[in-house]
């Protein structure tokens, strides 16, 4: 098994910014301690996904942070990623583990079905939710922490919750053995986004969520 620290997993989200102000935010969000990041845009063509993943993949690279490519085996081969996420309309887990050999792959599961399915598939870890409602532009079905529990515990790999998390919220995730949290908003929309990530790393330490 892959050693993968996902406890702070940034997924991005470029709307409304131009991409010098998006690459900024996610050099802050780096700067604030993210220990895993997927590159995630819904509505851009094969090559503006492979220039803005190559430009991210810099990024990354120097903070010597993973970078997952969310969906696009392709983008993520292209660039050299390391690694991919599939949700449950995306790519079989298996075809995705196929194709990237033995880099990181990541799958949406919303039941312990899906999550025992996806694990047996070949997933590295899992992003376990929604929590709560969501702002970003993908459909989010929420999931009670109880399925969250028992996802955690039907599964040996990393179980990361996700879905409209931020500092305030975050105290529903307690005594859950989750492996870290996925944040979007709540890092991309802040004032500050090196600030916002120190802030859930403390808060999610103090809820002893690791």
């Amino acid at each position: 098994m892959k050693e993968l620290d996902t406890r702070l997993y940034f997924i991005t989200d470029g709307s409304g910014y131009t991409q010098e102000e998006f690459l900024f935010r996610v050099e802050q969000a780096l700067l604030g301690g993210v220990t895993l990041l997927q590159l995630r845009e819904k509505e851009v063509s094969t090559r503006e996904y492979i220039d803005l993943a190559q430009r991210v993949h810099r990024l990354t690279q120097k903070y010597r942070v993973p970078l997952i490519i969310d969906d696009r085996v392709d983008v993520a081969l292209a660039v050299d990623a390391e690694g991919v996420h599939v949700g449950q309309s995306d790519m079989p887990v298996f075809m995705a583990r196929k194709l990237m050999g033995d880099k990181i792959v990541g799958a949406t599961a919303k039941t312990v079905e899906q999550a025992k399915d996806a694990y047996e598939q070949g997933a590295d870890y899992l992003g376990v939710g929604a929590i709560y409602p969501t702002t970003t532009k993908v459909k989010t079905v929420l999931t009670s922490t109880d399925t969250v529990r028992d996802i955690c515990r039907a599964v040996p790999i990393p179980a990361n919750a996700i879905g409209g998390l931020n500092k305030d919220n975050m105290d529903v995730l307690k005594g859950i053995p989750i492996a870290g949290i996925c944040a979007v908003s709540a890092i991309m929309k802040a004032e500050n986004p090196a600030v916002a990530c120190a802030q859930l790393m403390e808060r999610a330490k103090e809820l002893g969520l690791w």
